[in-house]
């Protein structure tokens, strides 16, 4: 190696080397780029798709309504995601605007969650009476449109 100059010497500024990274040490890893194993990708897509399916065998048992309200919930979330892109991509001039529809897209997918499960009763809790968690579900929106509709203005 060249002999450090005093002032890289003192500012630190010299090369230091640095130690081989865990795709170059030749450990068994996933990394980026590099092509050590060819079938761990596939290995890992055959994972993928084994949890895909058994995501799959364990939701088609779901009942429909459940499927329904997730539906809601993925709706209310895109809502969301779409409002916040809007607001990245154009700016935020009626701010409160903004904020009143994203929380209130947000509240709603924040209330269907809970409507869910209740709904969803697998466990040890007795099933609740649809009525009547479906009346708490629609006063609780009500109150939080209102609360949005009069944060906007």
């Amino acid at each position: 190696e060249l002999p450090l100059s005093r002032r890289e010497a003192q500012s630190g500024l010299h090369h230091q080397p640095q130690p081989p990274s865990r795709c170059e040490r030749g450990k068994s890893v996933a990394c980026f780029g590099t092509q050590k194993n060819p079938t761990a990708g596939f290995r890992m897509l055959k994972d993928l798709s084994d949890i895909v399916g058994v995501f799959h065998q364990g939701y088609s048992k779901t009942p429909k309504i459940v499927k329904i309200v997730d539906c809601f919930v993925v709706f209310a979330i895109t809502v969301a995601v779409l409002q916040y892109a809007y607001m990245c991509m154009f700016g935020s001039f009626p701010y409160n605007a903004f904020l009143g529809g994203f929380f209130c897209s947000t509240g709603f997918a924040v209330l269907t969650v809970c409507f869910r499960m209740q709904l969803d009763t697998k466990g040890d809790s007795k099933p609740a009476n649809l009525e009547k968690v479906f009346a708490d579900y629609c006063v609780a929106c009500v109150f939080l449109f209102f609360v949005a509709i009069s944060y906007v203005g």
